[in-house]
């Protein structure tokens, strides 16, 4: 597993290199294919994308929002979301960032995600604690938390004009970020993190395996986690207008 987390740290820290040194218009334009996802593909994300797949086929196969599902005939399989965010990135957007989340046996086992935009990476390996390093520096970070929240997040909030209005008639502030596995993954910095919409596995396994001891709301179109119990009793209720 080390050198697993090693390479998924080298992945970010190569695309990293190629934002600050090697972009160019042409990355921005869309390639007229449809990725596996269902989203038409910018070239950037297939770079980004070969960039993970050639630091981790050694180690697994690779299960990826654009390619899809490349068999290396491994035990395990990575979960990749190349650049989540992607419209916040082509708009120069500051937060966007890559997802990586480790199955084994069916089960979600690691979960890896990076902002890029702010160059850090949370991730978690088995039941271990989370833990935060700097893509700059490859070292780790002591996180300062202020131990209460004041805005929650509401990941495609913009579909669902009706839940918004009944999360502000509550008055329960809210963000529409964009970028559904950062969110997910630091969802203990929120008063909570709602995504409604289609669950692919791309946008929400590994943020939900790092915050997977906060409380979890899942159905089959949405996902609901907070640290505060009290706001989870109050979410139970007031799901029930949805």
């Amino acid at each position: 597993m080390k050198n697993i987390k090693k390479r998924v740290i080298k992945a970010n820290i190569e695309i990293l290199d190629y934002i600050e040194k090697s972009l160019k218009k042409e990355d921005f334009k869309y390639t007229k294919q449809i990725g596996f996802g269902g989203d038409e593909t910018l070239k950037i994300d297939k770079i980004f994308e070969d960039i993970f797949i050639k630091n981790l086929k050694d180690y697994g196969n690779i299960f990826s929002e654009e390619c899809g599902f490349l068999d290396f005939k491994k035990e395990l399989t990575f979960i990749i979301d190349p650049l989540d965010g992607s419209n916040n990135f082509f708009s120069n957007i500051p937060y966007f960032g890559t997802s990586v989340a480790l199955k084994k046996d069916g089960k979600i086992i690691a979960g890896f995600v990076a902002n890029l935009a702010n160059k850090t990476l949370v991730y978690k390996i088995l039941n271990k604690k989370i833990k935060y390093i700097s893509l700059l520096r490859d070292k780790k970070i002591i996180k300062v938390e202020n131990g209460s929240s004041k805005v929650a997040v509401f990941e495609r909030g913009y579909k669902y004009p009706n839940i918004c209005k009944i999360l502000n008639d509550k008055e329960m502030k809210f963000r529409v970020l964009g970028a559904t596995a950062l969110s997910l993954a630091n969802a203990r910095d929120f008063t909570f993190v709602l995504f409604k919409g289609n669950l692919r596995e791309f946008d929400i396994d590994a943020g939900l395996f790092i915050s997977n001891d906060l409380y979890i709301k899942k159905d089959e179109d949405m996902v609901f986690i907070t640290k505060y119990k009290e706001v989870f009793s109050s979410f139970n209720e007031i799901i029930k207008q949805f």
